[in-house]
């Protein structure tokens, strides 16, 4: 029967399609080249989404639709689709999102990966957990997000599935427990063992993997499977206390629904993480990845009420995942569109919403019709009439679409947790080319700056240059091509410049005075400020200690702006000034001539001049640095690490390969791509991504504070000191 949610809107609801006991929402997420959005094309093949399966190589592929992404053969920007999946007679329905891999659209993974409520993290069977495949897992980890694990890659030389498995243990922590086993490897891989059913599957040929064979274990493997059968029921019963006690008791004969049951209680509470394997490529266990998505996966009823705030009392609410609560959604991407402007996708996590309601914005206390909603498959749309609790859809977007707004209803508002990103680690100034590019380059950033939250713009106030900040030089080298293609705007880009941050070390007590007098009414503001370092990672805090009204209360939110805006420019080389903490401690007014702005400037004043005495200095990015290389040139890729001050964490061998872990600082890493290639014959290859911000030694402050004396820009790869 048709059921209208509380305060959704006007319309009365459709019904939905399929129950929300059979929805899926996953993401697929996993180091760069794994394999995600070859498993996502073979999902959508197998589900009788496409019928033409596109390759990565070919640049055919649905959810990589930029152009940029087919060109370079990599995921850009998260794409959203969905599937219908029928498993044991039942249909699911499966919406997907597939997530950029490499480290510098890290944003957009951590934007999915909020909304999702499950996910499948694809691995390469040849270098088990690489560096990115961490990112991702702790970033799942911090929105609690329940996955399995999907080994892929079956089929290439070197593929390893057990050390691949033990890397899971090993550097990743979790509590893997696989659930099928690999028959045969590299071109011999044909199928694989169901742990659960104990059962082979066998694909014959590899004409698009449409059918398999399900057969008997081979007599060769009947011994392994059973020990890793045991290991399956040891880990599982810990999450069904019927199973336990038989266990005790020297009962093991328990039937796959059993089995499947236990082990999805330790998933759903992302205890336990089954480890599938196959190849994607050669069409060989994505069904069976399938299967498990909708077995172990949670439908969005059994994950805990989405929690916020009332915004207008502050206390703590809940919202059920039912269409009888109030409507609650999160908007979490805008993406640039050429039929409609924009478009804002959103997650519902309860209630429904129909073309023609009225969404309140909580945080801008504005209310918007919506005109019409879509469900996407990746650069495509289909109009619908109506969204549901679980449902992850999209509408044109409106004056208020931001990434991290919440959507409800104006009578019963709710104030979701936003969306945070990580901070730019790495600028380029740019200009436009021609006075005619001059007004467009500024529309344009600001476009795609709403879009990326990782993508930042800053005006110089030294050298009046126009600078653009974001997480590495391929995330900038796409954001100008982006200008080029999209918005028609032609640039001049300069060379990298290191996102520097700037400190202190030693408590201060310093005055900031401003007395100006006219000949008329003057300005008189005055303040002492204590300034002190915090903990490295704390960021900027404001204390008032201003006793006796020495400084009447409302110029102290005037001092506090003037002190933020000062900490945009550091006393040694005017980068941002990061982790202090300011107490206004005293100070005094005049009864005519005091002013908010005369004590906003008075802060900063005191805040730049304290500063200077509280021994600053200058903290670098320092990143997470992985390469693999042939043995003879390891040697080589040693030396020329140690040259540019990285700190060498781990050495081993992966498969034929030997591997180097280390921290490096990324200013001394500009052009490192060249110098690898040159030192391997091109056969050594790395990944990188930001760890921490550090303090920089004695010699490289002093050349950045030279460089920045002499009108230089501290931070590109000229002011490296060797």
């Amino acid at each position: 029967m048709a059921t209208r949610s509380k305060g959704s809107g006007k319309g009365e609801s459709l019904g939905r399609s399929v129950s929300l006991d059979r929805v899926r929402n996953i993401g697929i997420i996993a180091h760069i080249d794994a394999g995600k959005t070859t498993t996502t094309e073979r999902i959508l093949y197998y589900t009788g989404r496409l019928h033409r399966i596109g390759e990565v190589h070919e640049g055919s592929t649905t959810t990589d639709w930029m152009p940029q992404e087919r060109e370079r053969g990599i995921t850009i920007t998260a794409a959203a689709t969905y599937c219908q999946w029928k498993r044991s007679d039942v249909e699911y329905q499966i919406n997907i999102i597939d997530t950029p891999g490499h480290v510098d659209f890290t944003a957009e993974v951590e934007r999915s990966l909020r909304v999702l409520d499950g996910a499948v993290v694809c691995f390469d069977g040849v270098q088990g957990v690489e560096p990115q495949s961490e990112t991702v897992w702790r970033q799942a980890d911090k929105y609690h997000v329940p996955r399995v694990a999907y080994i892929n890659k079956m089929d290439r030389l070197g593929a390893d599935f057990y050390m691949s498995f033990n890397t899971l243990k090993e550097k990743l922590g979790a509590n893997a427990v696989a659930i099928q086993l690999p028959i045969g490897s590299e071109e011999k891989f044909v199928g694989l063992i169901d742990l659960i059913e104990m059962k082979a599957l066998v694909w014959h040929g590899e004409e698009l993997g449409a059918k398999w064979e399900v057969t008997e274990i081979p007599a060769e493997m009947k011994l392994e499977a059973m020990k890793w059968h045991d290991r399956l029921i040891e880990q599982v019963v810990d999450f069904d206390e019927p199973m336990m006690h038989k266990y005790i008791e020297g009962k093991h004969n328990f039937t796959p629904a059993q089995l499947r049951k236990a082990l999805r209680v330790g998933v759903l509470q992302s205890k336990i993480f089954p480890v599938l394997c196959g190849s994607s490529y050669k069409n060989k266990g994505v069904q069976p990845m399938l299967d498990a998505v909708c077995d172990f996966l949670p439908c969005p009823q059994e994950l805990p009420p989405v929690k916020g705030t009332d915004p207008r009392t502050g206390e703590p609410i809940e919202r059920k995942p039912e269409d009888t609560e109030p409507f609650t959604a999160l908007m979490f991407k805008l993406q640039p569109d050429p039929f409609v402007g924009k478009l804002a996708y959103f997650r519902v996590y309860s209630g429904h919403l129909t073309v023609g309601d009225t969404v309140y914005f909580t945080g801008t206390g504005t209310t918007e019709r919506i005109g019409r909603i879509l469900r996407m498959h990746a650069n495509k749309r289909e109009e619908i009439q109506e969204v549901f609790a679980g449902d992850i859809a999209a509408t044109v977007a409106m004056r208020n679409s931001r990434v991290g707004v919440t959507m409800s209803v104006e009578d019963d508002p709710i104030l979701l947790e936003t969306i945070k990103f990580p901070e730019p680690v790495i600028s380029v100034a740019i200009e436009p080319k021609s006075r005619a590019d001059e007004e467009k380059m500024g529309h344009a950033m600001a476009a795609l700056a709403e879009e990326d939250q990782t993508f930042r713009i800053r005006t110089d106030t030294e050298t009046g240059q126009t600078i653009i900040s974001g997480m590495g030089e391929l995330h900038l080298e796409i954001i100008v091509d982006r200008m080029k293609r999209e918005f028609k705007v032609a640039a001049n880009v300069g060379r990298p410049q290191v996102a520097y941050r700037e400190t202190i070390r030693k408590k201060v007590k310093e005055e900031g005075r401003f007395i100006r007098q006219s000949g008329g009414r003057g300005q008189y503001g005055h303040c002492w400020l204590e300034i002190e370092p915090q903990k490295m990672g704390k960021g900027f805090e404001f204390v008032d200690a201003v006793k006796q009204g020495r400084i009447p209360k409302e110029f102290i939110p005037a001092i506090e702006k003037g002190v933020r805006e000062a900490l945009d420019g550091g006393a040694l080389a005017g980068f941002p000034l990061v982790d202090l903490k300011v107490t206004v401690v005293d100070g005094s007014f005049h009864e005519v001539d005091s002013s908010e702005i005369a004590f906003k400037i008075a802060g900063a004043m005191a805040l730049r001049s304290g500063c200077k005495k509280a021994s600053p200095t200058i903290l670098e990015p320092i990143m997470k640095f992985e390469a693999t290389t042939p043995e003879q040139y390891m040697g080589d890729v040693i030396g020329d690490l140690n040259s540019r001050r990285a700190k060498i964490v781990e050495m081993g061998t992966r498969g034929n390969v030997k591997f180097v872990r280390a921290t490096v600082p990324l200013s001394e890493m500009f052009g490192y791509a060249t110098a690898v290639r040159s030192m391997s014959q091109g056969r050594a290859a790395f990944v990188m991504e930001p760890s921490h911000y550090d303090e920089v030694p004695a010699n490289v402050l002093k050349a950045i504070v030279e460089k920045h004396a002499a009108g230089g820009q501290g931070g590109d790869n000229n002011g490296k000191a060797r």
